[in-house]
């Protein structure tokens, strides 16, 4: 091993969890905004087997490493099973989660007592950018699906692929 770890030096690390089909804006947002606060960031992007997803686990990841590739310490990658899971194995000691309104917090606070009541796993809520603060991936589908312009919510080679694929149906 090299770089800090091997030196004995603590290296920050979070994780950022989804499906992210497809990341906008809202995502891309609380991403940069843990950049910024840890040395490592996953985005652990969730297999689901019982969703069919717009795109491919594959696809997503590829386009989420596009648009976080000048974070510079962003790594993207699929978990399956037990999010905590994912972070044991990875020595992860804190999940970070956008909340954009009372009714994410109902939500997602009783997932945080469950994985730290598993693994001792941290969640830290963000609050979402105003800006973003309706804004879901279903939502955006849904939108462009029926013509809607959605490109100034998510990035550009996100509007590209999604304009491409909703073409392709």
């Amino acid at each position: 091993m090299t770089g800090p770890e091997s030196e004995g030096i603590t290296v920050r690390r979070a994780v950022c969890p989804g499906s992210f089909d497809p990341i906008t804006n809202g995502h891309l947002d609380i991403i940069q905004r843990a950049s910024k606060l840890y040395d490592v960031v996953h985005v652990a992007v969730m297999i689901n087997q019982s969703k069919k997803g717009l795109f491919t686990v594959d696809e997503r990841i590829e386009l989420i490493r596009e648009v976080t590739a000048g974070f510079g310490n962003v790594e993207v990658e699929s978990f399956h099973g037990l999010l905590v899971d994912f972070c044991k194995q990875r020595e992860i000691p804190a999940i970070v989660k956008g909340l954009r309104a009372v009714s994410d917090f109902d939500y997602e606070l009783q997932m945080a007592q469950m994985n730290n009541g598993l693994s001792g796993v941290e969640t830290l809520f963000v609050p979402t950018n105003p800006t973003y603060s309706f804004l879901s991936s279903s939502l955006v589908k849904e939108v462009a699906t029926w013509g809607g312009d959605v490109s100034h919510l998510l990035p550009p080679t996100v509007h590209e692929a999604l304009t491409k694929r909703l073409g392709e149906r």
